[in-house]
């Protein structure tokens, strides 16, 4: 399901789309386009139309947030945030323009999760007149990339901007102030990034651990206690579930779960102060 509640006065949507591959969402796009010519600017089905337009493409937005994760801001923050460029995108797309739809919704998304960023991401400020420059750099790229159908070079930036051309590569190059060296950054010879040889929560070894510990306390607990705990805890099944596996009811199997919890409780503390 695809939400978008970030500004007042947008389209909230709340259909569920299938998800596509790239053929397929190429395909619905290009009929949801053709469909959009002949409806009425304004009308409720245009605005319905839109809102498939949106709900088609949405995961192609979020695959553009996630290019950005890592970098101090919230990966649900800059989903909604790419998920927004898309709607403006979808809400400005001229169907009889004939552009394909993404070409013309990318730089916009891309353009969103860039100010967010600048707005909210910074941990070394550059001067003032770097972030004015930087703002108006990267509306000018959006125009651009719309023009020209890839994205601009910086001699074209500050030619369209009528800035200096050291100007705009000095606010290009201050473009990531905002993050410190990222993760994915290759070191050596190129096969390891900086992200490798940092340490990681690995549930699996976390589970492994709590097997070895929790072993000879379980074997201390009764047959039919070991079975519920078998059945909730390894096979994730409900309490109702449970409660028809070994012939209770769901209320006693709730009170027969707590009793257990406690007991292993006091078997691991036991086993604990004795080590």
């Amino acid at each position: 399901m695809v939400t978008v509640s970030i500004v007042p006065d947008q389209p909230v949507l709340t259909h569920a789309v299938p998800p596509a591959d790239g053929k397929e969402r190429s395909r619905r796009t290009g009929a949801i386009v053709a469909d959009l010519r002949d409806a009425e600017p304004g009308t409720l089905r245009r605005r319905a139309l839109t809102d498939r337009l949106i709900e088609t493409n949405a995961g192609v937005a979020r695959s553009m947030a996630a290019r950005y994760r890592n970098r101090g801001i919230d990966l649900a923050d800059l989903e909604q945030v790419a998920l927004l460029g898309l709607t403006k995108a979808a809400q400005r797309f001229d169907p009889d323009a004939g552009h394909d739809f993404l070409s013309f919704a990318v730089p916009t998304v891309r353009g969103e999760l860039r100010r967010h960023f600048r707005d909210s991401g910074w941990m070394i400020r550059p001067p003032r007149r770097v972030q004015d420059l930087q703002a108006r750099i990267a509306n000018a790229q959006e125009e651009l990339e719309s023009q020209l159908g890839r994205s601009p070079r910086p001699t074209e930036v500050a030619a369209h901007l009528g800035e200096e051309l050291d100007d705009v590569v000095e606010a290009l190059a201050a473009d990531g102030c905002f993050t410190p060296t990222s993760l994915d950054a290759n070191i050596g010879d190129g096969t390891s990034s900086l992200g490798d040889l940092i340490g990681y929560d690995d549930r699996s070894m976390r589970a492994a651990e709590a097997r070895i510990v929790l072993e000879p306390v379980i074997r201390m607990l009764s047959e039919r206690d070991r079975r519920i705990v078998q059945l909730r805890f390894y096979e994730e099944r409900t309490q109702q579930e449970i409660a028809e596996d070994v012939g209770l009811t769901q209320a006693q199997v709730s009170r027969v779960l707590s009793r257990i919890l406690d007991e292993l409780r006091t078997l691991l503390a036991g086993a604990v102060t004795a080590a």
